[in-house]
């Protein structure tokens, strides 16, 4: 592809995801390209790229051409300005050719003209918008950073780097990372998780032999320190509440050296058979599936079963907004007065499989306080037979511990991971 119609793809993929708001940005790409598979490789990152840097810096864009409606091929075309291209660079690469994006008309090319030789920040831009964020979260995060909150945000807008997992179950983080070299990936290891490797970028690590024969997990560090804290040893059994697809009882299950039970509870069906696939790859024997349905008396014959919990709760995930930037637009406040709610539930729930002396692990991949931090002070009131686990002391690992205070606090710009927050919570003898 030529500059031209690598734009026009991008003009039309933003459009495609524009339409369908509902879904993620990388699940309506990967239906984009798989539909399109005459596209190259080198023109799908390229495409990809261009998409993703407006998608960040999606706010500020329409800040810019908020006199005039809001397109794909305005989006695009102001990005390029704001990148350093001349007005008459992008008229004519807008040229209406073959494989070419339409030709500007005179409004657009008005509107844009005012963007030319500016960058895409402006003094007179609204904190929120500078910030790309909604206007409604930017009070709570400032509460939540203080005099941070700039740098905070700004590190949610950078791209985020490819973490992998070496699965101890097949091999050493070394022999992993030596596995990677060979194909020509240039992996670092990982600051905090000591199962950590890093690749900067994206690349498609997932059809080379060390992802397909299960020596690496694509996981970002952060993730992988949720189930350091859980601190699972081989032989005890543990549960992963909320499963998804299985990555956190992946790294559980590579932690436990396939000894001892993993049960991998979720509420989706779909989500659970998504991870027997990932399972078999990683040849992780000791996790059994359960679906978690209206009615189901498993949770009441399991109570004070295991000897850890871990509740990775569904949350606004505004720690990930590195990886998903599209998802910053399609949140709202009734989304987080919903989510608080349910976190309590699924505490509440699961804690009752905790055996006395056991350990409920809390999760979120988010920032706010709300889902966090009030999150444990309101389980705590509910549950007085329960008490904080110290970060100091629940952490596992011999480094140093990566955060103060009593809770697993991590941010991209503190730590370089995602946003996570994990608490650990022990029922009493």
């Amino acid at each position: 592809m030529m500059t031209a119609g690598r734009i026009a793809a991008a003009i039309e993929l933003l459009d495609i995801i524009e339409s369908a708001r509902k879904r993620p940005a990388d699940a309506v790409a990967n239906d984009y390209f798989r539909a399109r598979r005459f596209i190259g490789s080198g023109d799908r990152r390229a495409v990809s790229d261009r998409v993703w840097s407006v998608l960040r810096t999606r706010r500020r864009l329409e800040w810019w051409l908020k006199d005039s409606p809001i397109t794909g091929r305005m989006l695009i075309a102001a990005s390029l300005l704001t990148e350093g291209w001349a007005l008459s660079g992008v008229v004519q690469t807008y040229s209406g050719g073959q494989y070419a994006a339409p030709a500007l008309n005179a409004a657009e090319k008005a509107v844009l003209g005012k963007i030319e030789g500016h960058t895409l920040d402006h003094p007179g831009m609204p904190d929120a918008v500078r910030l790309e964020v909604p206007d409604w979260i930017l009070p709570l995060l400032s509460a939540r950073f203080g005099t941070a909150t700039a740098a905070e945000l700004s590190a949610l807008s950078t791209e985020a780097p490819l973490d992998l997992r070496a699965n101890l179950l097949k091999a050493t983080r070394e022999e992993a990372q030596a596995a990677l070299t060979a194909e020509g990936w240039e992996a670092r290891p990982t600051p905090y998780s000591p199962w950590g490797l890093r690749i900067d970028g994206r690349r498609p690590v997932t059809s080379g032999p060390a992802f397909q024969t299960g020596l690496v997990e694509i996981q970002d560090e952060g993730s992988q320190l949720i189930a350091v804290m859980v601190d699972a040893h081989p032989g005890m059994r543990v549960v992963d509440w909320c499963a998804g697809a299985g990555g956190k009882t992946l790294a559980l299950a590579s932690r436990m050296r396939n000894k001892g039970q993993i049960v991998a509870c979720d509420v989706s069906r779909s989500r659970l058979e998504g991870a027997l696939p990932r399972l078999k790859r990683a040849g992780a024997h000791n996790v059994e599936r359960h679906l978690v349905e209206p009615g189901d008396k498993w949770l009441k014959r399991r109570a004070g079963a295991f000897d850890r919990v871990l509740v990775d709760a569904p949350c606004t995930g505004t720690g990930t907004w590195r990886r998903n930037p599209d998802a910053r637009l399609r949140l709202t406040e009734t989304d987080l007065a919903e989510l608080v709610p349910k976190q309590a539930m699924i505490l509440d729930s699961a804690q009752s499989l905790v055996r006395k002396g056991g350990r409920l692990v809390y999760a979120t991949c988010s920032l706010l306080a709300e889902e966090n931090e009030a999150q444990i002070a309101a389980f705590l009131e509910r549950h007085p037979d329960f008490s904080l686990v110290p970060l100091a002391r629940a952490w596992p690992l011999e480094t140093p511990v990566p955060c103060t205070g009593d809770y697993l606090s991590l941010t991209p710009a503190r730590h370089g991971t995602d946003g996570f927050f994990a608490a650990v919570l022990e029922r009493g003898p």
